[in-house]
């Protein structure tokens, strides 16, 4: 049956626009439409001025609802993580292994292809974040989990898959034959966890590196003589920077650079999340390491960053106060920025017809107040 969605602003191509409706039949958007041209018989819901937006993409996502993907990587450990991160507005995620053993790895692969295959509402795919890292730049994860990326795991992680298949590895780590050989078989890889110089990243982006994971944050930074990661991050102009918009990962005024350096078209808003992110208990362990979430921070012992207790909507916000971004802008970067990068446009991202019917209801405080994931209410 078709449902048309009245009386609000459209969040579509850059603008926010009026006296249209959102008509949906069959999980699928069926037509943006002038009020006046819903047809006769089509049940109509008044949504008394509010904005619809295209539905939010979080290609980082460790855990949410008090589950930590890593403790379980199974199919209701992915519901539970999505159920928590869609209530903020998320309506596609890639569920984040942080570093781990094969076997782990492998279960965590697994299961998202269970959960799309069950209909998990949101999960587009899977990011495997480590462990073929840099020591130096470990941050929070366990450096004794590292290891090199042999023909065992080369085989893991080039398997044909239900979703997509985000890799984050350190390129200096990495031959660059083996990330070229990832990206054939449709891998996106990613560099983080990087204290390669320029010279190394640049090798690595043409061996086939899509991405860039948190810019700024566990990776070589930006010197007058060492460009390093994010020096070669911010001068090519193919690759996409996801970015933690929260205000404690990065300084808004690198915010504000990484944005007049590279444009909004290739910046992804991420939130890094931890089971924090929905839950009421905020404090929880990682990989055995108790973690203190105060002012929104997520903190181990030391002082170490350990994600975030970021959710997507408050990265939108995040990201329109810091950086001096519109909502259409920040929308871009958490939605249509992330479904191009996952390439997944023709499938969600944007509110046009034939696309999924993933979507959200913001007043204008920019809150959302509902979430629908393939023409459902979640």
């Amino acid at each position: 049956m078709r449902h048309a969605f009245t009386n609000c602003r459209l969040l579509r191509d850059g603008q926010l626009l009026q006296d249209h409706s959102l008509v949906i039949e069959g999980g699928l958007i069926a037509g943006i439409v002038p009020d006046t041209g819903i047809p006769s018989g089509v049940p109509r819901r008044d949504l008394t001025g509010a904005i619809v937006s295209p539905g939010l993409i979080d290609i980082q996502v460790n855990g949410g609802g008090g589950v930590l993907f890593n403790d379980a990587p199974t199919v209701d450990g992915i519901r539970a993580i999505g159920a928590a991160h869609a209530r903020t507005g998320t309506t596609g995620f890639l569920p984040t292994i942080i570093s781990s053993d094969h076997d782990t790895i492998a279960q965590a692969m697994n299961a998202v292809d269970a959960a799309i295959e069950a209909g998990v509402p949101g999960v587009l795919g899977i990011h495997v974040e480590g462990p073929f890292l840099n020591p130096s730049r470990k941050g929070i994860h366990d450096d004794a989990r590292f290891r090199a990326l042999d023909t065992e795991a080369l085989a893991l992680l080039t398997r044909p898959r239900r979703g997509c298949v985000v890799l984050t590895l350190a390129p200096e780590m990495v031959p660059c034959a083996t990330i070229r050989t990832l990206a054939e078989a449709g891998v996106l890889v990613c560099a983080g966890h990087t204290d390669a110089d320029y010279a190394t990243t640049r090798a690595a982006l043409d061996a086939g590196i899509r991405g860039f994971t948190h810019l700024f944050n566990a990776m070589s930074q930006l010197g007058g003589r060492n460009p390093g990661v994010v020096g070669a991050a911010l001068d090519d102009t193919d690759s996409w920077c996801g970015i933690i918009a929260d205000g404690h990962h990065v300084h808004p005024a690198s915010l504000r650079i990484a944005r007049a350096a590279r444009g909004l078209d290739k910046l992804i808003l991420v939130t890094d999340a931890m089971p924090s992110v929905g839950a009421a208990e905020k404090n929880f362990s990682l990989l055995g390491r108790p973690i203190t979430v105060t002012d929104g921070v997520c903190r181990a012992a030391d002082g170490t960053l350990a994600g975030s207790d970021l959710d997507m909507i408050s990265a939108v916000r995040g990201s329109m106060a810091m950086m001096g971004v519109s909502l259409p802008q920040a929308v871009q970067m958490a939605s249509g920025n992330a479904a191009a990068f996952l390439r997944l446009s023709e499938r969600t991202g944007a509110l046009a017809p034939g696309l999924r019917a993933d979507f959200i209801i913001l007043n204008d405080q920019h809150q959302v107040m509902e979430t629908w994931i393939g023409g459902k209410r979640q």
